[in-house]
């Protein structure tokens, strides 16, 4: 881990079928938890993560807070105003990589 931060919060996305881009950011730290979301993430920084995600799971650990999501459908349609982007799930607190 960078900066020898605790990774104890986690971010979840969930592709709904339609290909979607995604970039999230963090005041902390954040890496891919699984092999998968490694393979599938470009990583831009250790404070940011952007891909492309159709259908499956991506998963990332990170320090600090949450500092920014931004979701686009495969239109470049923000995710407010589309229903094709994927779920985003955010937990704090989780203790562990390997809690799924």
């Amino acid at each position: 881990m960078p900066n020898g931060s605790t990774m104890t919060n986690r971010v979840t996305i969930i592709g709904r079928g339609v290909p979607s881009n995604y970039e999230i950011s963090v005041n902390g730290d954040i890496e891919p938890v699984d092999a998968d979301s490694l393979e599938e993430t470009t990583v831009v920084s250790e404070h940011a993560v952007e891909g492309v995600i159709e259908t499956g799971v991506r998963r990332f650990q990170f320090s600090g807070e949450l500092a920014n999501v931004h979701m686009l459908d495969w239109n470049g349609t923000p995710a407010s105003d589309s229903p094709s982007t994927p779920d985003v799930h955010v937990d704090y607190g989780i203790v562990g990589r390997d809690h799924r």
